[in-house]
């Protein structure tokens, strides 16, 4: 079930029209969007690589750029150590890539997702220490590893921090201390003292600023940095970061250099994934490319990515790309059986009776725990952590709604785990296995959500009849994209529309094919996505079994709905039709 709310930003929507020229309900939409001044419009609708904001703006980036200038210029070697999503990989091959035409000396250790865990350890630097490297550089990691940094000191090495996490606290009584570890430099926009003025950056895209004041202080002149704002551009879509401010810059601009990228490898993962006539969107990005990178970093080992990445030949890049293809679809039924898994325990024993939902799986791959938690969230609507046995105990991750902090949540608990980390949406986790049923019960007994808070919440920008949703409206639309989080597809309602006829469609049976019409008689095709099961029985609720079945049996029927809907242009053998999407009805 959903709440549908209508949101009203007051503004001068005619001024906003004649100054940038557009209608006055894209100027509604952009006022929705929390824009405000002309200036932050017209970034939205026209930003450009060059208002990004100064990397020096970043806490720390002078002391990191001047650490690395004396490094590179004494000929010490430099490790990147990353992570093993698409974020720590692209991450690190900006790192890697970039200190390279820096002259540095430098080469990338990303940790094993089984063997090692998340982030930088006391084997990795002991590792490095032990092949003569001098200095270690994060990516996309480090914040949270206070003990190992310490030991990195401890050993006479040099550690620069860049990351995208959340500052590890600790509560008293006179407030939050934050934790910061004791590293030579902290790139971090969460840190406290931060005045970066959009903290929702990812790893990569923190990493690319810092190669770009390289760039600056070494003078280098090329157009590896366009290459590299690609790689922060996958990451940012593949972090699911919010698609505002500079992000929106990044991935805009991003998208259109990606198609025609010189990066051999990135071009060959394209091609193998039949995407090289498209044109790119983020969901080529987040639902195609992205599943290919995280697939081998949870069933292999992400080195594998950065192999691609790396590789000149076109010939050997498909092999590479073709190989993280298959991980991916091995991963998908991987993850199809651990849903199937998760979903029964939820039923047959645990009930759904809980707020937060903790499942233990344990013969569940770990690395498949994240996306299994994400798909109970959507279908349960309820913060959802997976377990699963790992050698020290269980590992798990999370994923919330919106309205529980996940990683607040468990910083009230940290006593129960051995390691934790993560933000407001998503969360990982190490613990004893003793400590399960306590986890569960301490997460439910401290959460504080209501029942508004577990209904889906639609927000329409406007009540707009149909007939306003014409090919002109649909285009200038388009000036809105790239869509994602903080950026959502515009929605528009109206209330009596009749159903006409329908169909059901797709290899899973999840598309749901409407005959409309409005209440002039004027007829559109409509479409649904989703579970088409639950669409069936809300309107038999409505109208009963009889008219429900003849609606999907071919009979004339006029049976009345609002709806949610956002118009598309739809085409077919050259031919451009409207139709419209069909978010939800009651």
């Amino acid at each position: 079930m959903a709440k549908w709310f209508v949101t009203s930003k007051r503004a001068d929507f005619d001024a906003i029209a004649r100054e940038f020229s557009i209608s006055p309900m894209l100027a509604r939409i952009l006022r929705n969007r929390e824009l405000v001044t002309n200036e932050e419009i017209n970034k939205f609708l026209y930003g450009k690589i060059e208002d990004l904001y100064s990397p020096y703006l970043l806490k720390d980036m002078e002391k990191a750029i001047c650490l690395l200038r004396k490094k590179i210029s004494d000929g010490s070697r430099i490790r990147v150590i990353g992570d093993y999503d698409v974020d720590g990989i692209c991450s690190s091959y900006i790192l890697k890539r970039g200190l390279s035409a820096c002259g540095a000396q430098v080469d990338v250790a990303i940790p094993h997702r089984i063997r090692d865990g998340y982030g930088i350890n006391e084997a990795l630097i002991a590792e490095a220490h032990d092949d003569g490297i001098d200095t270690i550089v994060t990516c996309d990691n480090g914040i949270s590893a206070f003990t190992q940094i310490e030991y990195a000191k401890q050993l006479g090495m040099s550690v620069i921090i860049t990351d995208h996490h959340e500052v590890p606290y600790e509560e008293s009584e006179a407030g939050r201390r934050f934790i910061v570890p004791p590293a030579d430099a902290v790139i971090d926009p969460k840190q406290e003292g931060c005045n970066y003025p959009y903290s929702s950056i990812c790893g990569a895209v923190v990493a690319y600023k810092l190669m770009e004041g390289c760039f600056e202080t070494f003078s280098i002149q090329s157009d590896l940095l366009s290459e590299l704002l690609e790689f922060a551009c996958i990451a940012t879509v593949g972090d699911v970061m919010p698609l505002l401010d500079e992000n929106r810059i990044i991935v805009k601009n991003g998208l259109k250099k990606i198609i025609n990228s010189k990066n051999v490898g990135l071009r060959a993962l394209i091609a193998v994934n039949g995407l090289l006539e498209k044109t790119l969107t983020p969901y080529h990005l987040g639902f195609i490319l992205c599943p290919c990178l995280n697939a081998t970093g949870r069933l292999d080992t992400a080195l594998n990515a950065l192999e691609l990445f790396d590789e000149q030949d076109f010939n050997k890049a498909m092999q590479l790309a073709n190989e993280l293809k298959s991980l991916n679809d091995s991963r998908k039924d991987m993850t199809q059986k651990g849903v199937e898994e998760a979903c029964h325990l939820l039923e047959s024993t645990l009930g759904k009776q809980d707020q937060v939902l903790v499942l233990y799986l344990p013969d569940c791959h770990e690395s498949l725990a994240g996306i299994i938690a994400g798909r109970i969230r959507e279908k349960y609507g309820k913060p959802t952590f997976v377990l699963t046995d790992a050698e020290d105990g269980v590992k798990g991750s999370g994923r919330s709604i919106e309205a529980f902090h996940m990683y607040e949540q468990m910083s009230a608990h940290k006593e129960l785990f051995t390691k934790y980390g993560g933000h407001k949406l998503a969360a990982g986790l190490s613990m004893k296995r003793e400590n399960i049923d306590l986890f569960r019960t301490s997460m439910n007994a401290s959460c504080k959500l209501t029942d508004d808070d577990f209904l889906e919440k639609i927000y329409i920008d406007i009540p707009m009849p149909l007939k306003f949703a014409d090919m002109p409206f649909i285009k200038e639309l388009e000036t809105l994209e790239p869509y994602g989080i903080g950026n959502p597809k515009p929605l528009f309602a109206q209330k009596d529309i009749y159903f006409t006829g329908a169909r059901i469609l797709g290899q899973n049976a999840n598309v749901l094919k409407l005959s409309i019409e409005d209440e002039n008689g004027t007829q559109y095709e409509g479409i649904s996505f989703g579970d088409t099961s639950s669409m069936k029985e809300k309107i038999a609720e409505r109208y009963g079994e009889g008219a429900m079945s003849g609606l999907f049996n071919g009979q004339r029927h006029k049976l009345k709905f609002s709806i949610v809907y956002s118009p598309e242009i739809n085409e077919f053998r050259g031919k451009q039709t409207i139709q419209i999407v069909i978010k939800d009805f009651e």
